[in-house]
């Protein structure tokens, strides 16, 4: 499928690219974060969810493993959204456990951090986003690998360049 890089020099330039791809994103039923701890992930969904309306905190769920978001916009539709951080899990069984089943099975959207962790659960993201520190900021390399995923970069690609 597609591959773009993306600098973000600061946190408000990662916030304002989420917020541009928030339509795009809202769409999709799975997107891979990938990326070293502090890199920017977690920023990344906050800005994603700010700019769809959500006012209350957003928080890592390192701990908690998954947060759950109800967001209600008008322009686009109600949606539930649970943001994962798997840092901690070491097995797909792990995930068995916690009911990752009927979690996807949904008509939500899961944004992943650390799906890497979850060695033998097939999953296939719609985007993945990777993202790596520069020495003057960050680089958010955006790769679609399904067919969901590549019609919402295309469009994304229609607007932008």
């Amino acid at each position: 499928m597609s591959k773009r890089e993306f600098f973000v020099p600061n946190e408000a330039a990662l916030l304002k690219l989420a917020a541009e791809w928030a339509p795009f994103i809202f769409t999709l039923n799975t997107v891979f974060l990938v990326g070293d701890l502090g890199v920017g992930k977690t920023t990344f969904v906050r800005g994603f969810l700010r700019s769809l309306g959500y006012t209350k905190a957003v928080k890592s769920p390192t701990y908690a493993l998954v947060e759950d978001y109800i967001i209600q916009n008008k322009a686009l539709e109600t949606r539930t959204i649970h943001h994962f951080d798997w840092y901690r899990i070491h097995d797909s069984e792990s995930l068995e456990a916690m009911g990752i089943r009927e979690y996807l099975s949904q008509n939500a959207l899961c944004l992943i951090e650390w799906p890497e962790h979850a060695t033998g659960l097939q999953l296939i993201p719609d985007w993945r986003l990777s993202f790596q520190y520069h020495p003057q900021g960050r680089v958010v390399f955006l790769e679609s690998e399904s067919l969901l995923g590549q019609a919402s970069l295309d469009r994304l690609q229609d607007l932008t360049g």
